[in-house]
């Protein structure tokens, strides 16, 4: 770069702070966060796939169905990742674990989470969706920190085994052929164990085409502050595939504040964008150079909250059931609006789309987007604990054996 780019580049980042500075939609922490300059940030490369903006819908089990990755993908562009699959039900063509892995027509790429303890199963799985011509992009989780996974050897508990960890690993990149096989995972057990260089240098070895860093121990849960300097670190020790950062996304610019901080190639936006899909919308603006636009009042999201419910009926082709699922929904589109909360009783004992329809007429549609809770989580909030792991676990790392199927608990996390 010529000095004379690094003028321009100033001038442009100094015009835009000078724009963002006193917005009445954007934190406090952010507000003189500028805009990408032009050519700051680059597409993510994850084998063919080119992805920009550099961000990436992160797993979560019961919510990144396929409604809700098109409601998202509407607003923004990006890497739009399914619900979790367990390997071993793919491959025996499980009924439920069929109908996760399904997309829908116009969903491109088509972007899958795998999980698996064991390296036969994981292959088997990889064949599966190769073979059908089902996915562009097979993603694994080995970041799940729940107790009843992490107690049986699975999830954020398989990096502490990297011979285990390189095992699986390679079973799914060499039955994925092209297909690009990236990884997923925390920063470790806990403070005095952390895992997650190992993780991304085994990942890199194996032909991993990305690694993706929630930048928290399975100890921390979803509790407090997510550590970026583990990803800097990471970024530091990763030199030939993008390392993608995860944790405490909750608006547009987090993720350049992120990018910026870490030297990170791209974000994992999970939680954020809970009740929130136009957070993608957000983040496109921001990455292009562009102001974001202002939140939708309650009227907008009352009926965005609509068109939800009626893809999930759709798509499930049951109503009892995608109201059932949509009512962890309700409570994040309306969470902080105070002439709406009133609402949240009735919302969570929904059956049918005529009750929704009844119960959101009743709103005040004028009321604006509740500023005041941008940064408040939605989703998980556990405190922290004491990670579970089976008698032994730690004895012997080196250990190649797979745990059992009690490891196998279908709880998207990490």
């Amino acid at each position: 770069m010529t000095n004379s780019d690094d003028t321009i580049r100033a001038e442009t980042q100094t015009d835009a702070t000078a724009r963002v500075e006193g917005s009445s939609y954007i934190s406090e922490m952010n507000q003189t966060v500028p805009v990408a300059a032009p050519g700051e940030f680059q597409p993510v490369a994850i084998g063919p796939l080119s992805v920009w903006p550099p961000v990436v819908l992160a797993p979560m089990a019961g919510i990144t169905n396929s409604p809700f990755r098109r409601l998202c993908r509407r607003f923004g562009a990006g890497l739009y990742v399914s619900e979790m699959v367990t390997a071993r039900l793919l491959a025996q063509h499980h009924p439920a674990s069929t109908k996760i892995s399904e997309f829908a027509t116009d969903e491109q790429p088509r972007s899958l989470q795998l999980y698996g303890v064991d390296p036969e199963h994981v292959g088997q799985a990889v064949q599966v969706l190769v073979s059908e011509n089902r996915v562009d992009h097979i993603d694994m989780n080995f970041g799940c920190p729940v107790r009843k996974v992490t107690g049986n050897g699975g999830g954020a508990a398989i990096p502490a085994k990297p011979v285990l960890l390189r095992s699986i690993v390679r079973a799914a990149v060499q039955n994925a052929g092209k297909i690009p096989v990236t990884i997923k995972f925390r920063a470790g057990i806990d403070d005095d164990l952390l895992t997650y260089l190992t993780a991304g240098r085994i990942a890199e070895e194996e032909g991993c085409k990305a690694v993706a860093l929630h930048a928290r121990t399975a100890a921390q849960l979803y509790h407090g502050s997510a550590n970026w300097d583990f990803i800097t670190r990471l970024k530091q020790e990763i030199r030939t595939i993008p390392v993608l950062g995860n944790g405490d996304i909750w608006e547009a610019r987090d993720a350049l504040r992120m990018m910026r901080a870490t030297g990170c190639d791209g974000v994992v936006v999970g939680r954020g964008c809970l009740g929130r899909p136009w957070l993608f919308r957000d983040l496109a603006d921001v990455f292009s150079g562009r102001e974001q636009q202002e939140p939708p009042s309650l009227g907008k999201i009352a009926d965005l909250m609509l068109e939800h419910a009626r893809m999930l009926v759709q798509w499930y082709d049951n109503e009892l059931y995608a109201m059932k699922t949509f009512r962890k929904h309700c409570t994040w589109y309306v969470k902080g609006f105070t002439k709406a909360s009133h609402l949240i009783p009735q919302l969570i004992q929904i059956l049918c789309l005529e009750d929704l329809e009844n119960i959101l007429q009743t709103v005040n549609r004028d009321e604006p987007f509740p500023l005041r809770n941008l940064r408040t989580p939605r989703g998980k909030r556990r405190k922290k604990q004491k990670v579970a792991l089976p008698q032994g676990f730690l004895d012997d790392p080196n250990d190649p054996r797979p745990p059992g199927k009690k490891a196998e608990v279908s709880t998207s996390g990490g």
